[in-house]
């Protein structure tokens, strides 16, 4: 049921040189986003637009080597949606994208599938203590399928690292 999918592959593996060493924490991570989306949501006519934004949402971090990734990976899922004929969805994805550590409820423009994205990261992020209503065990499962391989360490690390750099604003991604 928790199947790989191909267009997460795709995306990632073009990204393999700059994800290096953290190929697989972060390709687990939007493994883990994508199929917690399909908990939340289990219309099949949206599942190719969360396998894009989980595959680009957090990519800015390596791309750009910046904890202020959130417009270059919007800049990143622009250009690939342009390049694969897919640019009716830009909008919609980036703001997935975009809101994605909005700490309250999204509630404008595609509501819908970005607050629904908004859920999946944050499921992820704390490790599954926040559920919103989605089954534990089916969590676990995917999460068994997809291990985290370090990725909370990793976000820890560069969350302090930031903190050192720009005090006044340690968690440029979150939004209220």
């Amino acid at each position: 049921m928790w199947n790989s999918n191909p267009l997460i592959d795709q995306i990632l593996d073009d990204y393999k040189d700059q994800l290096l060493h953290d190929y697989t924490k972060y390709r687990n991570h939007a493994y883990r986003v994508y199929h917690a989306c399909t908990l939340l949501d289990p219309q099949p006519q949206n599942s190719t637009k969360y396998a894009i934004a989980a595959s680009f949402h957090d990519l800015g971090i390596w791309t750009k080597k910046t904890f202020d990734y959130l417009d270059p990976s919007i800049s990143l899922a622009k250009d690939w949606l342009v390049k694969h004929n897919s640019e009716k969805w830009s909008d919609e994805i980036s703001l997935m994208i975009s809101m994605h550590h909005k700490v309250t409820r999204y509630t404008g423009t595609f509501a819908e599938t970005v607050e629904i994205f908004r859920k999946a990261d944050w499921i992820d992020v704390s490790l599954g203590l926040m559920k919103f209503g989605t089954d534990g065990k089916k969590l676990n499962q995917i999460q068994k399928l997809f291990p985290t391989k370090g990725f909370h360490r990793f976000l820890i690390r560069k969350t302090l690292r930031n903190l050192l750099h720009h005090p006044l604003k340690p968690l440029p991604m979150f939004k209220f």
